[in-house]
């Protein structure tokens, strides 16, 4: 197929691939404990019908040690060709706040080309695209093909690692696409050369066998909210930068965004400033970033006159490539060790870890890419960082260190991905899909073989 031919039955099937999406979404594949499973499995379910609809001659659901099962596809390589691995995820954040929502997070909605739910984008977009890109060649694909769809990235991602260590030879590939990424903005290509690692744990203060009476003991009895606060605060300083000895900010080669794009992006409230210190390239992609993601404590609306026994926080730590997860959560658990007041017991729990990214300078893998991207876009793309993570992409370049992996996709910048209001932008994943599609034809031709 030319060039011209993919692009044209990428368009024809958009239609197609837009009611894919929306029925994906409607499922709240939510995989964080306390949320019901059947619908992970219903989404693990529709994942695998659309991945036999577009000719894979050997799909089926694989189980995961402790995980939902993860969907895996196949397509062996015509003779002397490479093969690609496909990777995304179907599981998806919990909503939030409901009422911060315009449209229901399962009830996808398309306003002004914009498909706006839970999942549109972070990551069902990266499926929809694998399966537009795959349908274009009916069954008779260029390359040979693998497809492996998570089913628990968001909250245990490291639990398919495992997977992949123990299975190498299902999923050896010699280059790998993630598309679980995206541009800084519509239109602008962009390949994700940086990610950084996260590490996460729960964080517990007790002070009192049971809540007291504010007013017959506030004042001396120690109040277990009160101390954890203190912990929290205590990491960062004045400026807004990290406090735990050891982790020091980075710095990013490529170009980030300017402050007033990213004040944009993220909504960021007149007269706020920013927080951190260096250029926001180091600050989003290449240095350390600490943030409290949940507290259980009374509601406000829910309060009462009493001095707390205890209190908890999830907090998640954002790790740069280089470093290690493990070494870095360890040294804060310590840091909040040492800052806890008044020898309250603290206690830490639920941890998780997983590495960063850092591309190498690039192959005929990348260089395919550049010229897929290219014609889908209009122009070649640049390198940029993603201050996110994904744990599987490490465990996949120690695994198979000779294979490119190459990181892109459809959740822009404004995508709100983990965030009320996300939305996938249909042009933007069209122009995906049809780099994708383009990618592997490329991935054929005697030039990317070396012939």
């Amino acid at each position: 197929m030319t060039p011209d031919q993919i692009e044209s039955a990428v368009a024809a099937s958009m239609p197609q691939a837009i009611e894919e999406l929306k029925r994906l979404a409607a499922i709240p594949s939510v995989a964080f404990p306390g949320h019901p499973e059947e619908p992970v499995f219903a989404a693990a379910k529709l994942t695998e019908e659309l991945l036999r609809s577009v000719g894979l001659p050997r799909v089926q659901q694989v189980p995961v040690e402790g995980s939902f099962p993860a969907v895996f596809g196949e397509a062996p390589a015509p003779p002397g060709m490479p093969t690609v691995l496909l990777y995304a995820h179907y599981d998806v954040q919990p909503a939030g706040d409901l009422n911060a929502w315009r449209t229901p997070p399962f009830e996808p909605t398309l306003i002004d080309g914009q498909l706006y739910g839970r999942g549109c984008a972070d990551d069902k977009s990266g499926i929809i695209s694998h399966v537009t890109a795959l349908r274009v060649f009916q069954g008779q694909f260029p390359v040979g093909i693998k497809v492996l769809i998570e089913g628990q990235e968001e909250y245990a991602g490291e639990r398919l690692e495992a997977f992949v260590e123990r299975n190498p030879d299902l999923l050896r590939a010699d280059a790998i696409v993630v598309a679980d990424t995206g541009n800084p903005r519509v239109g602008d290509p962009a390949v994700t050369t940086s990610l950084r690692g996260m590490a996460a744990f729960t964080v517990e203060v007790r002070t009192l066998r049971e809540s007291l009476h504010s007013g017959s003991f506030g004042g001396a009895a120690p109040d277990a909210l009160a101390a954890l606060m203190r912990m929290l605060t205590s990491l960062h300083d004045d400026n807004g930068d990290i406090r735990v000895p050891g982790l020091p900010r980075g710095a990013f080669l490529g170009q980030g965004p300017s402050e007033e794009e990213f004040r944009k992006t993220a909504g960021v409230l007149d007269g706020v400033s920013l927080v951190g210190s260096g250029s926001l390239a180091d600050r989003l992609w290449s240095s350390y970033a600490i943030t409290v993601t949940g507290l259980d404590v009374p509601t406000v609306s829910g309060a009462i006159n009493a001095v707390q026994p205890a209190a908890r926080a999830r907090v998640t730590v954002r790790v740069p490539p280089a470093g290690d997860p493990k070494t870095t959560v360890n040294a804060v658990v310590e840091f909040l060790r040492q800052v806890a007041p008044w020898g309250v017991q603290v206690s830490f729990g639920d941890f998780t870890v997983g590495s960063g990214f850092q591309a190498d300078s690039g192959g005929k893998a990348r260089s395919a890419l550049n010229r897929a991207m290219e014609w889908a876009f209009g122009r070649r793309p640049r390198d940029v960082g993603a201050g996110g993570s994904i744990p599987l992409v490490n465990t996949l370049l120690k695994q198979f260190p000779a294979a490119e992996i190459l990181l892109f996709g459809a959740e822009d910048e404004d995508a709100a991905i983990h965030a009320p209001n996300e939305r996938v932008n249909l042009d933007e994943l069209r122009r995906v899909a049809t780099t994708e599609a383009l990618f592997l034809r490329e991935l054929s031709l005697p030039s990317a073989l070396g012939v």
